[in-house]
């Protein structure tokens, strides 16, 4: 059933309702069509938080693959009707890596940040998300990272930092002069994580979000071949929404924006032009509400092979290899 044929919610379950177009205080929208059609329908402010992975001009089955001008012209038309939607106190993280044409590199945050200028918002972070697995590249090294955006609309925007709190790596550490000499000098609550997160309270230092890729063994993987991981929508969920906000996703491919925040009591609406991806993220929605969802613990720290394992071992044909020379040495 195609979207906006029918005034019958598209998918029902027991308890949650998935509207195919927008309605105002719906716990959730998937929307099967164009971004641009669901924002016709949505009115001015009634995003809270956009959390997206833009297309990358790769070239999917809607799409026509084009020059880098053409595809930023194109998101510029959506980024000015998306903005509109966005409330006063809202965010926008815009998770991007790299196009890249006849094997040169385009930064996509780098060509991003002017178009967001232009609608008069403020970059609050630039988040560095490192991953240790990928495509490996055989004329430049290996990308193990993407960036993702933190814009506000206005300087009043909400942002709950005691939610985001990692443990303090000093806890006991104490003012050592001034009118507070002698107590602690960190808060309680934790520290702040500072402009880029990590998992554990040690990786923290690094200024990296050390959150693994969704790759054919993690737990969440589906057939979409660029799937972000929901934990890294839950920490923009937590950290600039409140209970009962509307988080909103683009291009919403199979629900991990949807899934991240009602898991946390939010509001989702989103917008896929990909049927089977909007049949996955139904399947994901319901998973969700009858507990059997996989999902990637938030925070549970990122595997170390500790060496014993024998897809971390050198293999014999390579025992006199440079590989190996260099495992030697690490290890020394």
């Amino acid at each position: 059933m195609m979207a906006g044929k029918t005034t019958e919610p598209l998918y029902v379950t027991s308890e949650l309702v998935v509207q195919d177009k927008y309605v105002p205080d719906a716990r959730v929208v998937l929307f099967e069509g164009d971004t641009i059609q669901l924002l016709a329908q949505m009115p001015n402010g009634a995003v809270d938080l956009v959390i997206t992975s833009p297309p990358y001009n790769l070239g999917k089955s809607y799409e026509t693959r084009t020059t880098i001008e053409q595809y930023l012209a194109g998101q510029e038309q959506v980024l000015g009707q998306m903005i509109d939607k966005l409330a006063d106190t809202g965010s926008v993280c815009w998770q991007v890596g790299n196009f890249v044409q006849d094997g040169e590199v385009f930064p996509l945050d780098i060509y991003y940040y002017p178009i967001f200028k232009r609608f008069g918002m403020k970059l609050r972070n630039r988040i560095v998300w490192h991953f240790g697995h990928g495509l490996h590249a055989s004329k430049r090294f290996s990308g193990r990272y993407e960036t993702l955006l933190w814009f506000t609309k206005t300087d009043n925007y909400t942002f709950n930092l005691d939610d985001v709190r990692v443990p303090s790596k000093y806890p006991g550490k104490r003012h050592f002069k001034g009118p507070n000499i002698g107590k602690p000098s960190g808060n309680p609550k934790g520290k702040n994580p500072s402009d880029i997160w990590q998992l554990m309270a040690e990786e923290w230092e690094t200024c990296m979000w050390d959150i693994p890729n969704v790759k054919s063994n993690h737990p969440e993987k589906t057939e979409h071949p660029c799937q972000f991981p929901v934990e890294l929508v839950e920490r923009c969920v937590l950290a600039m929404t409140n209970p009962d906000d509307t988080v909103f996703d683009p291009y919403g491919g199979v629900g991990t924006s949807i899934v991240g925040a009602l898991r946390h009591g939010r509001r989702a609406v989103a917008s896929e032009q990909d049927p089977d991806f909007c049949r996955i993220a139904r399947e994901r929605i319901d998973e969700w509400q009858a507990g059997s969802l996989k999902v990637r613990p938030l925070g549970k720290p990122v595997h170390q092979p500790s060496g014993r394992e024998k897809v971390s071992q050198v293999p014999d044909e390579w025992q006199h290899s440079e590989q190996a020379r260099l495992l030697e040495r690490k290890a020394k």
